[in-house]
């Protein structure tokens, strides 16, 4: 069990690190009282903690989590971190420095000292770092130790100090002593359903299980109504007969319970049926009533007439695409897939939407408008930029709308909808695909790049391209042609198209770079022999040399270059979108840009379909106004990863100056520090409202950071009078009177002076002139004069502003350093911008931020969601008060409601879900307060039972305890009260990533048959592993690396489970626990041949060599990983047999190892206590029969408990091996809802993914089968390359004909002259069949075929018959499969196995054909039921020898339970 205690300290710490410490300080020494209190009251008291941090909204939340247990493996990550490292002997916390262990404070100093020598530890994401002064060069220290023991607060007190100072990093991970008694968690967050069985054939075995006797509280008989009589109110008015009525009301209840199948009549109203009953009911127990309904529906009796509802579903299904009987839950206009999510992670939804709400209403905005804004569409990052390419300096060599050559083309946009083949480019005479191309001429990847864009132009067939260049060449004015062959072939180019056109310059260009081999670059005499033998009669000198009048524009390509902040030459623009370096590469060149096209013309397919791109549209001016065409590039700006500041902290009265108070403004935790920060910002706007807020940070005593201030001011000047400039001045060094003179006076003038005077003048006092002056002593006051002179016609008021600046302090400045500092996390003197809250820097010493980037700036937070914000915040009446407080205040508002909104995780877009009317709306306030409205969705006109199944959800809303003030043993799924009559069996319906196994139950969990069950059914699960799945692809094919070997496991076990690629999406999944893990590739053939390059949603560097992946949570981890082949390994292939470098010694030892490993290697699959039994004869008669060695593997997803329990004396007794293998149905594969389909998918779908590589063939029998031969034989057949063998069905027994439903119909045409095959035995070939991919081709086509609930409906066996023509089968001699129904007698007797086929004439129990027809059966069963008594003697003994206590633990203690 996870402390509760660091659970919440988890979850606060997910609002930022700064408050995780905040909390770990207030709780330092809590854990004392856990002594002295009980549970509750320890528990109430970290929930009062919690809460200084917390709002209510939260604490609700807070409380939910740690009923779910959401943070557990958070903690256990940590736990088992900290295992890895490994914990000193009796330690209850130590500190790890540089891989050297210490239990005591004492020795901190010790190993400090040589810790430099050693290699740094590993930081995962998300470990608790504490908030000292960020340093690189000090050595890390690791503590391990559990928050609020007095252990941990003295470690605290010396590290926290320390990281203080700045001498070392201070890591917290969580740690709890082990102790001796282990307790297992009961988790929740799951469903449980109790599905009836068809009982067409009997499958319940008949061996008596052992009873227990189980109390079942009474309280939760809370169905009140049975029949139409209330109970509840008959006992309250007749309490004299209370007895009687409780029997009548069981007699009533068993008489209900007792399904009668319903009459197709009956059945078509059911759904509506159910929704009026919920409706007549008052709307408190309206709900109740909905979840008894839909969890108890097959054992319930509808009386109810319908009214006429399917109006308003047809009004659903129109406004947000929900179809009749589909669920669909929406949390404030979200649309929450429920396949896809979870409690933890409605949970985490929860979360985020609460944080956003709570900032909107402390900003202010409250009811109606919250939804508003929420709604406000705020575009998603957009991860693709493209560039204007309207701009003069490019050179177009064609132009497709006006050039004759293409005059031929439709010219139409609307010849973009015609049909054409895959792949055909249509011919239509508009600029749709436009590439630039910015070289410099000398390099000599420009000369492959010409070569390349001729080849474009000239073939039009294939691209209709329309190529621009800008070449940038050497700008100084001394260079002439002659010295400089960029500078020559620029003028060379001038000349010819003055002489005839640009276009035929540029082809005449091509030409000349014809003259350049590979690998060569363009020399100056290249260029002159050029000039002299295309044109004899033009004078050299005049065009190449240094009085050249063909000269002119030649700095433009290298400005428009500049200006665009594209990088490094050569590069490449495709409709405005820069190719990446790695795409530039020529030989891929045009695959890609052929991809672009077919990408872009779809898009332009669908403008033109809805209208937006008409005939008269220019089709460039169209692609340039798109939302993400920006006039120019810088990486800062555009990155996708942004951080923003949070405004919406609710500063009490007491703060409002208390930033000017140094002392106090440093008490403040970050987001007050934001709320209460002053500053007076200057808008050229006189509407008064700007959408825009920038504030400029730096040292404005530095050149840099006047520069960037003056950048800021002219761009508001030249182009947007709606932006607002801020200033904060963050000092290099202690701020005093002297070295502030410069910001004191710019804060002076933005205090006292308009706007327009005040812009004027701060710009005046940044130039360089008057910055000097000041250094050199002059007074402000004759700077004024000077500096009023330049002022032209602004009026500025003087006396304010010598009044102000001569009595401004210092001590704001402090502050502002501070903020700096602290919450933008600036070092003295470094520069930021900070645009609507999104925080862009530090900038690097040198890096400029020019005027065009301010521009780029407003441009995308406009486009984020400022614009809108705005308009929004005009409406909500802002706009009433002219009075200018109130435009600073409106202003701050879009700033801050603008960067919560782009800050919040975006999601999908919200919808608005209205009603016509509104009929049911009720409080559900156990979690968080939240109005709930549920709409009855139904379907007319059903044909069967909508719901076979009941059905539990175990969820609660908050930790439960017991009347001793205990904690409550933990959520469990009660049944009470369900029909005795019908077979049931139990599935557990979990989160996607959960693998879980029953691991005690004495009953049949398959058939439960409550009729033959005295006392209760009860079943305890385990949660065993978490999931982590992936998708691998190699990086040079992009394909994934079919058979490629993972391997997962701790720094000190490497290799703790494996897991191979399918080819499919490349998917692999391995079993894991919270924890950090190793991913690598499996030592051998995956390793040798690959490598593993990137990775992402993992939890190292993407470039790192081992992939770490750290589980803490409840929810699905996907990872992305890729590899490719190592440079000399390029030819080999995974699953090729031999490759050509096996020497001679190689193999020679392979041959050693072929007679060592001579296995039958068996699979078989079972369900439920009958076949589990069938399953242990079938074992017995392999081994009977064989002398070579045995392995059984079998599917451990649904064995039951006492089998695996058994199955380790077992293979004592006979002398085999066994091993369970498990795979979770991956979430992509179409999933089956019946647990005897799933199993049959299990037998056909995983087979190459299941067994290690190092199996070869495998033999599959089915539980109900009896071997009267050696397998042996089996294994050994030749398959004669077919992947794998089946037994046809027989012929022979004549009276069956009516069923061989093979012989018509569908099956007939499909198979032709082959045979329909048996699925009771096959033997397959794995090397051959992961060779031929046959598992991706069977999944493929299941895929396909599944999503129609009529086919494949005996999936184990149609599936391969199905897929005959594709994966071949080798037909087994018959022999090897006989069985009664479908084999006449006189074969029977050179049968090598007996199969049990249900026969469906007689549909005799399997049983009693068992002991009918195979006569050995009856002695191989009751050998077995001998060893398994004394099984159970033996434990027995044991269990009397040892105490009852101990025997309870012997369980590994790792796991958490069901």
């Amino acid at each position: 069990m996870t402390p509760f205690l660091l659970e919440t300290s988890e979850f606060i710490g997910e609002d930022g690190n700064e408050k995780f410490w905040q909390f770990v300080d207030t709780v330092k020494e809590l854990t004392v009282y856990k002594h002295g209190e009980s549970v509750r009251s320890y528990y109430n008291l970290i929930l009062k903690k919690a809460g200084q941090f917390l709002t209510d909204l939260q604490v609700s939340l807070l409380k939910f989590a740690l009923a779910l247990r959401s943070y557990s493996p958070a903690v256990h990550a940590s736990q088992q971190i900290a295992s890895d490292e490994p914990p000193p002997e009796a330690c209850p916390a130590f500190v790890s420095i540089h891989g050297q262990h210490s239990c005591s404070t004492k020795e901190i100093k010790k190993l400090l000292k040589a810790a430099a020598g050693r290699p740094k530890p590993y930081l995962y994401k998300n470990d608790h770092t504490y908030p000292g002064v960020n340093k690189t060069d000090v050595p890390v220290v690791i503590l391990y130790a559990e928050i609020g023991t007095k252990k941990f607060t003295t470690f605290h007190k010396v590290l926290s100090e320390k990281a203080g100072e700045g001498t070392l990093v201070y890591v917290l991970r969580h740690y709890v002593a082990v102790s001796s008694n282990p307790q297992k968690m009961l988790l929740s967050g799951y469903g449980v359903e109790l599905a009836i069985k068809s009982t067409e054939y009997k499958a319940v075995d008949d061996t008596k299980v052992k009873g227990q006797l189980t109390i079942v509280n009474a309280e939760d008989d809370n169905i009140d109504e049975v029949q139409g009589f209330l109970f509840g109110k008959l006992k309250k008015s007749h309490p004299e007969i209370q007895e009687q009525l409780t029997e009548l009301r069981k007699h009533l209840l068993e008489s209900t319970n007792d399904m009668v199948p319903l009459k197709v009549w009956e059945m078509q109203d059911l759904s509506f049926q159910a929704a009026s009953r919920i409706m007549s009911v008052p709307k408190f127990d309206a709900l109740k009533l909905m979840r008894d309904l839909s969890q108890n529906f097959p054992s319930k009796r509808f009386w109810h007439s319908t009214k006429s509802l399917s109006l308003f579903f047809q009004h659903l299904s129109e406004t947000i695409g929900v179809h009749p009987g589909d669920g669909e839950l929406f949390i404030n206009g979200l649309h929450i897939d429920l396949d896809i999510h979870n409690p933890f992670s409605i949970l985490d939804i929860l979360r985020g939407e609460a944080r956003v709400l709570e900032g909107l209403h402390n900003l202010g905005i409250k009811g109606e408008h919250q939804g508003k804004l929420l709604r406000l569409p705020v575009n998603a990052v957009d991860d693709s930029y493209a560039l204007d390419i309207r701009h003069p300096a490019i050179m177009w060599l064609n132009d497709i709308e006006n050039d004759p050559v293409y005059r031929s083309w439709p010219t139409g946009v609307q010849e973009l909808l015609r049909a054409t083949f895959p792949g055909v480019i249509r011919q239509i005479r508009r600029n749709f695909f436009n590439l630039v191309l910015f070289l410099d001429p000398v390099r000599e990847e420009s000369v492959e790049l010409v070569k390349l864009a001729e080849l474009f132009y000239k073939h039009k067939i294939p691209l209709r391209l329309v190529i621009g260049f800008v070449f940038v060449v050497n700008t100084k004015d001394e260079i002439d042609g002659f010295s400089d062959a960029g500078v020559g072939f620029y003028r060379l180019l001038n000349y010819i198209a003055d002489e005839y056109d640009l276009s035929q310059a540029l082809l005449s260009m091509l030409s000349m770079y014809n003259k350049v081999d590979v690998g060569e670059t363009l020399s100056v005499d290249t260029v002159s022999s050029y000039l002299k033998r295309k044109f004899p009669k033009a004078n050299a000198e005049r065009i190449l040399g240094v009085e050249s009048e063909y000269d002119d524009k030649r700095q433009d390509g290298a400005l428009f270059h500049q200006k665009s902040g594209l990088g490094a030459l050569p590069l490449a623009l495709f409709n405005g979108v820069p190719l990446s370096p790695d795409e530039m590469d020529p030989d891929e060149l045009e695959t890609i840009i052929l991809q672009r096209i077919m990408d872009t013309t779809t898009a332009f397919q669908r403008a033109v379909f809805m209208g937006q791109l008409t005939e008269g549209s220019d089709v460039v001016d169209y692609l340039m106004e798109e939302a993400n065409v920006v006039p120019r590039m810088n990486p800062l700006i555009l990155s996708t990863d942004r951080q923003y500041l949070d405004f919406t902290a609710k500063p009490g009265d007491l703060f409002v100056d208390d930033w000017e108070d140094t002392t106090m403004f440093s008490f403040l935790d970050s987001r007050d520090k934001t709320a209460v920060m002053n500053y007076f910002s200057l808008t050229l706007d006189e509407d008064g409202m700007s959408a825009v807020t920038m504030w400029i940070v730096g040292d404005f005593e530095k050149v840099s950071g006047r520069k960037l201030l003056l950048s800021a001011l002219k761009h508001m000047q030249k182009a947007s009078p709606g932006v607002r400039v801020g200033v904060i001045d963050n000092p290099s060094g202690k701020p005093s009177e002297d070295n502030t003179v410069l910001y004191r006076a710019i804060w002076a003038s933005l205090l006292t002076q308009k706007n327009k005077a005040a812009a004027e003048f701060v710009q005046k006092l940044l130039k360089e002139e008057s910055s000097q002056l000041l250094q050199q002593g002059t007074k402000m006051k004759d700077l004024l004069i000077q500096v009023k002179e330049g002022l032209r016609n602004v009026g500025m008021d003087d006396d304010a502003f010598e009044k102000k600046f001569n009595t401004l302090e210092v001590d704001f400045i402090r502050s502002q350093q501070q903020f700096c500092q602290d919450v933008l996390k600036l070092r003295p003197g470094q520069r930021a911008v900070i645009s609507n809250g999104r925080i862009l820097g530090p900038f690097e010493e040198q890096e400029e931020f020019t005027v065009e980037d301010f521009h780029l700036l407003e441009k995308i937070t406009l486009s984020g969601s400022a614009e809108k914000v705005k308009a929004k915040v005009k409406q909500m009446g802002m706009k009433k008060y002219e009075l200018l407080i109130l435009k600073v205040e409106a202003s701050d508002l879009v700033m801050k409601v603008d960067a919560l909104l782009t800050a919040a995780p975006k999601g999908e877009v919200r919808r608005d879900v209205h009603f016509i009317k509104d009929s049911h709306r009720w409080v559900l306030s156990q979690v968080v307060n939240v109005r709930l409205q549920v709409f009855m969705n139904c379907r007319a006109k059903l044909s069967e039972m909508p719901l076979k199944s009941f059905y539990r959800f175990v969820l609660e809303s908050d930790v439960y305890f017991l009347a001793n003030d205990t904690v409550s043993p933990g959520p469990v799924a009660r049944f009470m009260e369900l029909p005795e009559s019908p077979l049931l069996t139990l599935n557990m319906i979990t989160p996607e990533s959960w693998i879980v196994q029953a691991v005690r139950s004495p009953h049949d969990l398959d058939n439960i048959h409550l009729q033959e069950v005295s006392g209760v059914v009860t079943a305890e699960y385990e949660l065993e592993h978490l999931l982590l799945e992936g998708h691998c692809f190699d990086l040079s094919t992009g394909q994934p690396p079919r058979g490629l070997q993972f391997t997962l496991g701790m720094s000190r076990d490497p290799l703790m489970y494996d897991t191979i690629v399918m080819a499919n999406l490349g998917y692999f999944q391995l079993k894991a626990n919270p924890g950090a893990w190793i991913l690598r590739l499996r030592k051998g053939r995956s390793e040798d041949i690959y490598q593993i390059l990137t990775h992402d949603g993992t939890d190292s560097p993407a470039d790192a060599g081992d992939v770490i992946v750290v589980l803490n949570s409840f929810h699905s981890k996907i990872i992305k990983v890729r590899v490719q082949k190592k440079a000399e390994k390029i030819n080999e292939d995974l699953l090729s047999e031999n490759s050509e470098s096996k020497g001679i010694w190689d193999s020679i030892k392979d041959d050693g190892e072929k007679k060592k490993e001579d296995v039958l290697n068996i699979f078989s699959v079972a369900s439920g206590h009958l076949y589990e039994r069938f399953l242990r004869i079938m074992m017995l008669s392999v081994l009977r029969h064989t002398e070579t060695p045995v392995k059984f593997w079998f599917l451990k997803n649904y064995l039951s408990p006492s089998f695996k329990e058994t199955i380790s004396h077992m293979a004592e007794t006979y002398g085999f091996q066994y091993e369970l293998v498990q795979y979770k149905w991956p979430r992509w594969l179409h999933q089956q809802t019946e647990k005897q389909r799933i199993i049959w998918g299990y037998k056909i779908l995983f087979l190459d993914v299941l067994f290690p590589l190092a199996v070869d063939k495998i033999i599959f029998v089915d539980a109900d089968q009896i071997v009267r031969a050696d397998l042996k034989e089996l294994r050994d057949l030749d398959l004669e390359g077919a992947p794998y063998g089946y037994t046809p069905f027989c012929d022979s027994r004549r009276e069956m004909e009516g069923y061989r439903f093979w012989k018509t119909g569908y099956w007939a045409s499909h198979l032709g002259h082959r045979k329909y095959h048996i699925s009771a035995l096959y033997v397959v070939d794995l090397k051959k069949f992961r060779k031929i991919a046959a598992g991706d081709r069977l999944r493929g086509q299941y895929q396909a075929l599944s999503q129609d609930p009529n086919s494949l409906s005996n999936l184990d066996q149609d599936l391969p018959n199905n897929m005959i023509h594709q994966v071949a089968i080798k037909s087994l001699p018959q022999e090897w499969l006989w069985c009664e129904t479908w084999c006449d007698d006189t074969s029977k007797v050179t049968a090598k196995t007996i199969d049990l086929c249900n026969n469906p004439k007689t549909k005799e129990p399997k049983l009693t054909a068992a002991a009918r027809i195979v006569p050995e059966w009856v002695e191989y069963d009751n050998e077995i039921k001998q060893l398994l008594r004394r099984v159970q003697e033996q434990e027995d003994t044991a269990a009397q020898k040892q105490t009852p206590s101990s025997s309870q633990h012997k369980n590994d203690n790792r796991r958490d339970e069901l």
